[in-house]
């Protein structure tokens, strides 16, 4: 991931910013940089960049229980942030580093690229701005994250508790979980079940479903796995003014022309057909979300453009994960939002039991080389026919 960002600036894609220094822990991947990049400075470690090249900016792109150790450091040194997804494996972690972030005067981003997308924009228009009326249920299966073995045994810190804090939830769900509370608002509670190495040799997971109630006392369901094919993309939000649903690269939208809980409570009809107003909405082709965040954030540092993905806000998506997780290790019980103090602590507890039993050991394994986005990090609308 972090290959793919260099390259786009280096390549001279992201206006405003210049590729001066990298760093790596391995030698393979500091070889290939000194061979792809140039003219570009070379480290082994954060510190080492931080204090000799003094950069105005880091992107940071390493395994995720690294994000917050790392991010605070180049704050510290006085650098601007933008940080891979998650924001940690800890929300405990996260919010330390936004209270940090907050008082630096610094900007602080976080690469949630698919919030670039026309269609979930328009969709959190229509939640946020009334035109569904009052929450009544959301609903996303998102199982076309689809991974092989091989996808496993790319690195070695890969599907490992030790190594990458999680599976599905904390890899490829962060950007569904961040889309979902952006969307339709946090829910008030979750309980949640996981299945490990449901599907492959790993010992996190890769199945989970969360269920949520939100503070009005609607309900929501999310469900997804690496282990499906063909997968589904669907995401669904009903409220008493119609639903929208998310799904094949469209939004389709129903309006109900009166009041829906009036219709229910005095219509003289057992089951009416309300009157329904319907909208479709398709995308066109767009740029690479990846690179719309860079330049957001290159045009905050530079112009004071707001951004798109701030931060702090990563807290939220990290906070469903958690409770996620913490519901599903204590049998899916329920488990209140925002996290309270004690199951903050009992969330970094359970953890650290099982990254002390991972079978993570680190190696010279050199990961991936190439550095072009891929498609399987952007939205995935395409139909399985």
């Amino acid at each position: 991931m972090g290959t793919a960002h260099a390259n786009a600036i280096f390549k001279g894609e992201i206006p405003g910013l210049t590729l001066s220094s990298v760093a790596d822990v391995r030698e393979c991947r500091r070889e290939f940089a000194r061979q792809a990049y140039p003219g570009v400075s070379v480290f082994e470690t954060t510190e080492e960049l931080l204090k000799a090249a003094k950069p105005d900016a880091v992107v940071i792109a390493v395994p995720h229980p690294m994000h917050t150790e790392l991010a605070g450091k180049a704050i510290e040194a006085g650098c601007h942030v933008l940080l891979e997804k998650p924001e940690d494996v800890s929300v405990n972690k996260a919010l330390e580093l936004n209270a940090f972030a907050a008082n630096s005067g610094l900007v602080f981003s976080m690469m949630f690229n698919q919030r670039t997308n026309p269609l979930f924009q328009k969709a959190r228009e229509l939640v946020q701005g009334g035109a569904l009326g009052e929450l009544k249920r959301t609903n996303w299966i998102i199982t076309n994250w689809y991974r092989t073995e091989a996808y496993y045994r790319s690195g070695d810190w890969r599907a490992t508790w030790a190594g990458e804090g999680g599976g599905v939830l904390l890899n490829q769900a962060p950007h569904n979980l961040d889309l979902w509370q952006w969307i339709a608002g946090m829910p008030d509670s979750l309980s949640a079940r996981t299945e490990t190495g449901k599907f492959h040799d790993i010992e996190v997971e890769d199945e989970a479903e969360i269920r949520v109630r939100y503070a009005n006392g609607a309900t929501g369901y999310f469900l997804t796995t690496t282990g499906e094919y063909p997968g589904t993309n669907r995401f669904e939000i009903v409220g008493t003014k119609g639903k929208i649903v998310l799904e094949e690269g469209k939004l389709r939208h129903w309006t109900v022309e009166g009041d829906e809980p009036e219709y229910r409570k005095n219509a003289p009809e057992t089951a009416p057909k309300l009157p329904v107003r319907y909208e479709e909405i398709t995308a066109g082709p767009t740029e690479d979300g990846h690179k719309l965040i860079l330049k957001n954030f290159a045009n905050a540092i530079l112009s004071g453009e707001r951004l798109i993905a701030p931060g702090p806000e990563g807290v939220n998506e990290l906070s469903l994960s958690n409770a996620a997780y913490l519901s599903a290790w204590k049998g899916g019980t329920e488990v209140g939002l925002p996290l309270s103090e004690e199951d903050r602590a009992e969330f970094d507890r359970l953890f650290a039991e099982r990254k002390v039993a991972s079978r993570y050991r680190k190696t010279e394994s050199p990961g991936a080389s190439g550095g072009e986005y891929l498609s399987r990090w952007s939205v995935q609308w395409e139909k399985m026919r």
